[in-house]
């Protein structure tokens, strides 16, 4: 009976030394585990702390770009259009309603090589000037006869349509609605910047060339 417990305490002690060496070797791979990590993480923040300076990258600028067209500012119309065509027995006149919506902004397309760039802490982007986005801004649905007298071919009514054109364009296309578009880019473009993490920002645009008269 002695050598029975003898044994049974002789095979408890050894369990009880390799349960204690697996828990031991357990804490020491837990240690290094978690030193790791600790180490791990320390060394991504020094390498954050040491890139804080924030750079605009080609793809950035590439998925700013393919924004494409970009509307600032829409402007409603309506003109009121006629000719006279004369005639042997008489005057013929034609005149029509014409309503459009032209829709001013800017098409990044256009922008040319190297217009966004960093100086220090600033971006400076310089955009491609203000312009008709569409040049079919008449509702051609909308268009109503005011009055006709005599008959008129499709040649003579589309010709009557471009004065309509030019009408809304000398109308519309004004310095002071440009401006307001200008405005109106700025912000959101400097909006777009702040968004992507740049704290200052400087929006110009490029001018068009200026036409001979």
């Amino acid at each position: 009976m002695s050598n029975s417990n003898h044994n049974s305490r002789h095979i408890f002690n050894k369990f009880g030394k390799a349960r204690g060496i697996g828990i031991f070797v357990f804490i020491v791979v837990a240690v290094s585990i978690i030193a790791f990590v600790i180490w791990t993480v320390r060394s991504c923040n020094v390498v954050t702390g040491k890139s804080g300076k924030i750079g605009i990258t080609p793809v950035q600028i590439a998925k700013i770009q393919d924004i494409g067209q970009w509307e600032f500012l829409a402007i409603s119309d309506e003109e009121l259009v006629d000719t006279i065509r004369h005639g042997f027995f008489g005057d013929d006149e034609l005149s029509r309603i014409y309503y459009g919506i032209l829709r001013l902004g800017i098409d990044l397309n256009e922008a040319e090589e190297g217009w966004i760039t960093m100086d220090n802490d600033t971006v400076s982007a310089l955009l491609p000037p203000i312009k008709l986005l569409d040049d079919k801004f008449i509702d051609e649905a909308r268009t109503k006869a005011f009055y006709e007298t005599g008959k008129w071919s499709e040649i003579a009514k589309r010709e009557l349509t471009k004065k309509a054109e030019r009408a809304m364009k000398s109308r519309c296309l004004t310095p002071s609605n440009i401006q307001s578009a200008e405005q109106n880019a700025s912000a959101q473009f400097n909006a777009l910047l702040q968004a992507m993490g740049f704290k200052f920002t400087r929006v110009r645009f490029k001018k068009h060339a200026q036409q001979s008269s």
